[in-house]
């Protein structure tokens, strides 16, 4: 299968993806634990569809030493025990906010609160910033049918 345009070889989408790339440098430098950045990544890319995004996110965490329980628990982390409350509240967050078209008013403020009972201002800007890029490299992926299967632990950076 191949994508229907090469995201890296037409000068729009590169540029646009160098960019989001960069922007994506600020979440990985932020206090967000980045095994919660790791499970929102593979969250939201499970709701969106997005094959590149789960391939990449769950061999990155697996590379960072995430156990493969925890891994194959995301999609069903309410049942799941082997989350923390934090991680929790970070996955619910995640999912509202990527699926802002199913809920009218969006995050509840009772996600919202919650999530701030874990998180400080700093790690929430973060959280929200990791949820709105996900959300954006998914759709990306998804609109253009990018195959999965084939990345590789650090291809991208």
């Amino acid at each position: 299968m191949d994508a229907r345009l090469n995201l890296f070889g037409n000068p729009a989408t590169a540029k646009f993806v160098k960019q989001l790339v960069a922007a994506s440098q600020a979440v990985v430098d932020s206090p967000l634990p980045a095994a919660t950045r790791a499970l929102v990544e593979i969250r939201a890319s499970q709701i969106n569809g997005c094959g590149l995004c789960l391939d990449m996110h769950t061999k990155d965490a697996a590379h960072a030493g995430e156990t493969s329980t925890r891994l194959n628990l995301v999609a069903a982390w309410r049942e799941a025990t082997v989350f923390t409350e934090a991680e929790r509240a970070a996955l619910e967050l995640t999912e509202q906010g990527t699926r802002l078209a199913d809920a009218a008013g969006g995050v509840s403020d009772e996600v919202w609160a919650n999530a701030a009972k874990h998180y400080d201002e700093e790690q929430l800007g973060a959280l929200v910033s990791t949820i709105a890029l996900i959300n954006t490299f998914n759709r990306l992926n998804v609109i253009v049918r990018q195959p999965a299967g084939e990345y590789q632990v650090g291809q991208f950076g």
